[in-house]
């Protein structure tokens, strides 16, 4: 009984919430029909409103820059740099290294010596990240024009004879990285690009300040599996091809940077032509004047040292180089040097080379004044003496030089004397009646005491020389 009960209800009050939901639906749907217009333009502007929100949201897209960079120093060849090809190569130590691997005492000591060393560039510092890499008691890496073409790419941290300071020096397993001048990296590689704001770039600040580009750079000196027991002056020995660091004066430092000779001459006081401006700084210091002119297309400036009665030296700078030098000394000549002398040492790597205008004579070789002979003919594919068919039938010859006539004296009719004035009784005329006189019929004396005849009138009126153009002959009565 109990469970037909419940189940009576439970039909029942199925049945009667089944009839309230179907009524409910309908009046909604009755609703839905009368306001579906409005509803339709609410949710069409809603989703207009979302849509524009995204896209203002949404973080902007910025093309993409790819920039190369190379460090290894194999790109195109820098045949036309502002590096001496003289430092392409290095002479290699010879120092003894003991056997015993480095322990952490000796690492500690060597670290707090090098620290803020001071020493001389002996050969151009390249930037860059990588930096060079010298092998100990070997050779360069990199070297001859890969070295050219990293110092141009990368530029140049410290010159010849600049004076440069170990700023950070870390010993590894089989290597010791130093970093001169602050080193070529900057000091927050990452942080500089890190930004925090609100949302809008305006409003944000980067977490570390971006900082100036680094000028450093980096040299690495690399052993074989091992770091050996060194001390300081050891280490400094095996950097003596690249970084010297010995007390020096500024022109000491500059001089040991350079040829034998060349470095004679600056310690002399002597300028050559082909010395840079540094080198002349070096040898003579600062000019009393200077003047800045143009040779045709071409300017330079003119360097004076001195003052007469001292002897006068005018240096001539084009760009970067001596071109032209002028020794002027009382009571001798100008002495004038154009010859170039400093190229063919600073040039090359030690090796003597031969003048740009120079060549090899060969037995046979003759030569030739241009200014007194005329040029070799252009190549021909004819055979000597051979003729062409085009050569039998044109009319003219070969061009030869153009020949002046000579002219002889008394050619020219500007050249002729004015004759002389006629005497009484000579055979130029006779006078007449009215005292003037006759001149003679073709050209021949009239005999004493007669008239010339009277000429044809045919014929015009003939003049002496000397005589007035303008001034024609009488006729005889």
């Amino acid at each position: 009984m109990i469970r037909s009960v419940h189940s009576r209800l439970a039909s029942g009050c199925a049945s009667g919430f089944d009839g309230e939901i179907i009524v409910r639906r309908e009046a909604f749907n009755r609703r839905m029909d009368e306001h579906a217009p409005q509803l339709g333009c609410i949710f069409a502007a809603v989703m207009m409103a979302l849509i524009l929100a995204a896209a203002l949201l949404a973080p902007r897209v910025l093309p993409a820059q790819v920039i190369t960079v190379d460090t290894s120093g194999k790109g195109p060849v820098a045949a036309t740099g502002p590096v001496d090809r003289r430092y392409s190569q290095i002479e290699p130590t010879h120092i003894d290294l003991p056997k015993e691997q480095l322990d952490p005492r000796t690492r500690l000591g060597l670290i707090r010596l090098m620290e803020s060393e001071q020493g001389f560039a002996m050969r151009p510092l390249p930037k860059g990240h990588k930096g060079l890499t010298l092998e100990a008691n070997g050779k360069l890496d990199p070297a001859g024009e890969a070295y050219l073409n990293m110092v141009v790419s990368e530029g140049m941290c410290a010159k010849p004879g600049d004076r440069v300071v170990v700023t950070d020096i870390k010993i590894e397993k089989s290597r010791i990285v130093l970093d001169f001048n602050g080193g070529p990296d900057f000091k927050h590689r990452f942080l500089r690009h890190v930004e925090v704001g609100a949302g809008d770039p305006n409003y944000s600040n980067p977490v570390v300040a971006d900082e100036p580009d680094p000028t450093g750079a980096r040299l690495t000196l690399a052993f074989k599996g091992y770091v050996p027991e060194l001390t300081d002056k050891q280490l400094k020995a095996l950097l003596a091809p690249l970084i010297s660091f010995d007390v020096k004066t500024p022109i000491q430092a500059f001089t040991d940077t350079l040829p034998v000779e060349l470095r004679d001459a600056i310690l002399k006081h002597q300028v050559w032509v082909g010395m840079s401006i540094d080198m002349v700084l070096f040898a003579k210091g600062q000019p009393q004047s200077k003047i800045r002119e143009m040779d045709g297309q071409m300017p330079f400036e003119e360097w004076i040292y001195g003052k007469p009665p001292e002897d006068v030296d005018f240096v001539r700078i084009n760009g970067n180089r001596v071109i032209r030098v002028e020794i002027a000394k009382m009571g001798q000549p100008l002495e004038v040097f154009t010859q170039d002398r400093v190229s063919g040492l600073m040039r090359t790597d030690g090796t003597p080379v031969l003048a740009s205008n120079t060549r090899t004579v060969e037995e046979g070789d003759a030569e030739k004044d241009p200014n007194k002979e005329a040029p070799d003919a252009p190549p021909s594919l004819k055979n000597p003496g051979e003729t062409l068919p085009q050569d039998q039938n044109r009319s003219y010859g070969e061009m030869k030089p153009v020949r002046f006539p000579t002219q002889q004296p008394g050619q020219n009719p500007d050249d002729q004397q004015p004759a002389a004035p006629a005497q009484s009784g000579s055979s130029s005329g006779s006078a007449n009646s009215s005292g003037t006189a006759q001149p003679a019929s073709n050209g021949q004396a009239a005999p004493a005491g007669q008239s010339a005849p009277a000429p044809n009138e045919s014929q015009p009126a003939q003049q002496n020389p000397g005589t007035n153009p303008d001034q024609f002959a009488q006729r005889a009565e």
